[in-house]
């Protein structure tokens, strides 16, 4: 089979090629593509991926492009992975809307919307793309705001292309060590949109575990989440939020944390990513260990003001270690390409699994996934207080597509300021004002 892996050059692809290494069954994944628009992080990628696959005997093979059309014929899969604008978007987008009091994380709040308007438009494009070049693979969607840029590229790939995310299996993988359980053996009640879910039960051998959590404080504050959003919250909800609902919860506190921090965590990642393809461009540098080390720091520091306000403490070991995302897509791509049947959470249009969306809105809740793709589950309604957030966010990933297909800045107006964590029309008008000051991505939207 021939993977495609657009944003070939980012940082997080030896995850993905990993992962690959260690599947040696029938069928396997035998050549991977690799295509970004930076030839010079493409070449850096590509010196860590020979390191990585240099004693695995049958290790896929790599061919890195910056030819898009080349990249996508004869492709089986497509994992979409870009970042438009780069993380210098991204801390862009930070500094601009906490100058306005507002959160500028990367999928919620006003950096979010951001990210999508300069986001979306490129994705429509890769969408048709593929659709022209590659009509029988499937895509898999790593790109953010996963949730909305998978709706975007569903109004021409259908359902053949899926969004991924690691939040929701960490999650589940956390509550289950939590109560002694195996999280292979666990199945998880979760329903929501990206980075807006909520694990509702977890069941092992048939038998609902969450109360058991819900009513041990002890328990509820040995993983990560319990000790994000406290015991107390936690047992009023009923549920374990997704980590992301901190930025909801506890908004003012991550403003505050965001303003009063040496750097915004996409400064960080900007800053350390740059030293990362400076050294790689060093002949005698050696790859596999630069990358890995740079890893490990990238996933100790990841949510730290967020587990600073709430006082957390560090991350655990087990979270440091890979087996998200990528995971997530191998075992997406193997009951595909095998017609494996597997039960997985990911981002699909919603059918009828929550009543209060429409069939093409993208959910994010648990599949059933073969041959014919991922099917969502039914999954019981949400309660009023997510269904309030899921609906309101909704809103405002429609309100992006319309920006990104029509142009319209009224409408990206009206996306900053539908969302909930966006507090007046003003600011809302003012941030779009700066955003289009600062991106060049964002020349597409008119002038009143």
């Amino acid at each position: 089979m021939k993977l495609t892996i657009l944003g070939g050059g980012g940082f997080r692809v030896p995850l993905v090629y990993g992962a690959l290494l260690g599947d040696h069954a029938e069928g396997r994944v035998s050549r991977v593509t690799l295509y970004d628009t930076d030839a010079d992080r493409l070449t850096a990628v590509a010196r860590v991926l020979a390191e990585q696959g240099r004693d695995v005997a049958d290790a896929p093979a790599v061919v890195a492009t910056t030819e898009l059309d080349e990249a996508l014929r004869g492709a089986d899969f497509v994992f979409s992975a870009i970042r438009v604008g780069g993380l210098a978007g991204r801390a862009a987008d930070e500094r601009v809307a906490l100058a306005e009091g507002v959160l500028g994380q990367e999928t919620v709040g006003a950096g979010g919307v951001a990210y999508g308007l300069r986001t979306v438009p490129v994705a429509l494009d890769l969408a048709r793309s593929i659709a022209r070049l590659a009509p029988d693979a499937w895509t898999i969607n790593f790109t953010n705001p996963a949730g909305l840029v998978t709706e975007a590229m569903s109004r021409y790939l259908g359902d053949r292309v899926i969004g991924i995310c690691d939040s929701p299996v960490g999650l589940g993988r956390r509550i289950a060590r939590a109560l002694g359980a195996d999280p292979h053996r666990a199945r998880i009640d979760y329903a929501g949109l990206n980075h807006l879910g909520w694990v509702r039960g977890l069941y092992v051998d048939g038998r609902d575990e969450l109360p058991r959590l819900l009513a041990d404080p002890a328990l509820l504050t040995s993983f990560e989440e319990g000790r994000l959003f406290g015991a107390e919250l936690l047992r009023s909800l009923g549920a374990i939020p997704n980590e992301y609902l901190h930025y909801y919860y506890f908004n003012r506190e991550a403003v505050r944390a965001y303003q009063e921090a040496e750097l915004t965590r996409g400064a960080f990642l900007h800053d350390q990513q740059q030293g990362f393809y400076a050294r790689m461009r060093e002949p005698g540098t050696p790859a596999w260990e630069t990358w890995d080390r740079t890893r490990a720091e990238r996933e100790a520091t990841y949510m730290a003001e967020n587990r600073e306000v709430a006082g957390a403490g560090e991350r655990e070991e087990d979270d440091l270690e890979s087996g998200g995302y990528e995971q997530v897509a191998l075992a997406l791509m193997r009951a595909v390409a095998r017609d494996e049947r597997a039960s997985l959470i990911l981002n699909v249009r919603n059918r009828t699994a929550l009543s209060a969306l429409d069939a093409d809105a993208v959910v994010e809740v648990p599949c059933l996934v073969d041959a014919n793709g991922a099917r969502p589950t039914a999954v019981s309604p949400l309660p009023y207080h997510a269904l309030g957030l899921v609906g309101a966010v909704k809103a405002v990933e429609r309100a992006v597509l319309e920006a990104a297909e029509s142009g319209s800045r009224a409408a990206a107006v009206h996306a900053f300021a539908l969302h909930p964590l966006v507090d007046s029309v003003t600011v809302a008008r003012r941030l779009l004002d700066r955003y289009t000051e600062v991106h060049p991505h964002l020349a597409y939207l008119d002038r009143p």
